[in-house]
């Protein structure tokens, strides 16, 4: 009942939503519209009241140009897809007239955003590399035929894009897919799999969430597994072609973020409030579309959410070594070519430093220049992967990892 309460709730919603998105488009189009106070507190409020509503389609990346090498004219840059299942697309950003350089597979969160959330992760890396992404689509929109989609199928898909991209294959993973990035690279070697990347990088990422527990770790613990399935669990509406698909909703996992944080979000709101009375558009514009981009929200399979939850955040199996993948013992011992760089951020309220770390230790049979780590400073988790410290200080070691691996083992 709990999804098709806020459907309701929402639907309700839409209508003075939209007509406030109207309003202040057609005021930000009159020429005058700065110099009345009220006409700029019209825009201001409209926009705020537009703001209160959550999408749940992926916006559009909108990477039409990108320098290569960081200089020189801009290169167009065309969307194309290179293979596609019922849970996800895999997405080329491919760079029209630019040289080859390393191909990179940059594997998105599924944890209630959509994969546009890396749009400046996939900007930056695209000055240097041939990016593809895994663009995971809203399981409400995913017909209960199509079969289930859980932790195992994370891993296989991971597999499958690596194998339909052929070898030399680089890997970033972002935050919670870095558990189901390594154990995918470790089946893979344990294989002799031809197509096992030469570089796997984690960024932020729970690989053992016993260390330093945060908030979100401390949440996953507090409950046994079965309060979060009878608690947080709901079905998809009829009108949807997921209808009765058994999800955790987007807009749970929304709150849950924005809670963490709630004092930090109705200040950036009344910013955006006080710019536009001000005039100040160019900052306003930067919170709104933040907040655009942070209001679009995807649900997550329950069978996901539920392993993910119990198999990573309860239960730790795989930083104690005994984690399964389709009836398959996960042996990080067994990667030996892939080299392995771990990022953290000082202060990172999600992905506590130490966590991603413990990857190093997981992967003892890599040769010491093989393995490296990087704690950025300054930044949360976002900051990791997003920003000018990631474009300063973190792509930098990035690129370099990539390169340099790419002519050791390419």
């Amino acid at each position: 009942m709990l999804y098709q309460a806020y459907q309701t709730y929402a639907d309700m919603m839409q209508p003075a939503c939209s007509l406030a998105d109207i309003i202040a488009t057609l005021i930000a189009g009159y020429r005058r519209a700065d110099d009345s106070e009220s006409l700029r507190s019209l825009r201001a409020g409209c926009e705020v009241l537009a703001l209160a509503r959550l999408t749940h389609y992926r916006p559009p990346f909108s990477i039409e140009h990108v320098k290569v090498n960081g200089h020189g004219d801009d290169v167009p840059v065309i969307e194309e897809v290179v293979t596609r299942t019922p849970f996800c697309t895999l997405l080329r950003f491919r760079r029209e007239g630019a040289a080859q350089q390393p191909r990179v597979l940059l594997v998105a969160p599924m944890s209630g955003h959509f994969a546009t959330l890396l749009r400046g992760t996939v900007e930056t890396m695209l000055r240097d590399h041939d990016v593809y992404i895994t663009d995971w689509h809203n399981p409400r929109d995913v017909p209960l035929a199509c079969g289930r989609f859980g932790f195992d199928e994370f891993v296989q898909h991971l597999i499958a894009f690596l194998h339909a991209l052929g070898g030399n294959t680089h890997v970033v993973a972002v935050c919670q897919p870095t558990v189901a990035a390594l154990a995918a690279v470790a089946l893979m070697a344990e294989d002799g799999d031809p197509a096992q990347p030469p570089s796997l990088t984690l960024m932020a990422g729970p690989i053992d969430a016993r260390v330093n527990p945060t908030r979100v770790n401390e949440l996953a613990t507090s409950r046994p597994i079965e309060w979060f399935e009878s608690t947080l669990i709901g079905y998809v509406p009829w009108r949807f072609p997921g209808a009765m698909r058994r999800v955790y909703p987007g807009f749970l996992q929304l709150l849950a973020f924005m809670s963490m944080n709630r004092e930090r979000h109705e200040q950036a709101l009344r910013d955006l409030y006080d710019l536009r009375m001000r005039g100040e558009h160019a900052k306003a514009d930067e919170i709104q579309s933040f907040y655009n981009e942070y209001f679009a929200t995807m649900d997550l399979t329950a069978e996901f959410y539920l392993e993910t939850v119990s198999l990573v955040f309860q239960r730790f199996l795989l930083a104690q070594k005994l984690l399964d993948v389709a009836g398959r013992r996960v042996s990080t011992d067994a990667i030996r070519r892939t080299a392995l760089l771990t990022v953290e951020g000082e202060r990172d309220d999600i992905c506590a430093i130490g966590q991603t770390m413990a990857a190093q230790d997981l992967c003892a049979s890599l040769r010491p220049y093989m393995r490296m780590h990087h704690i950025q400073t300054g930044v949360g988790h976002y900051g990791v992967f997003n920003g000018k410290r990631w474009e300063g200080q973190v792509y930098p070691l990035l690129r370099e990892t990539i390169h340099m691996s790419d002519e050791m083992f390419g």
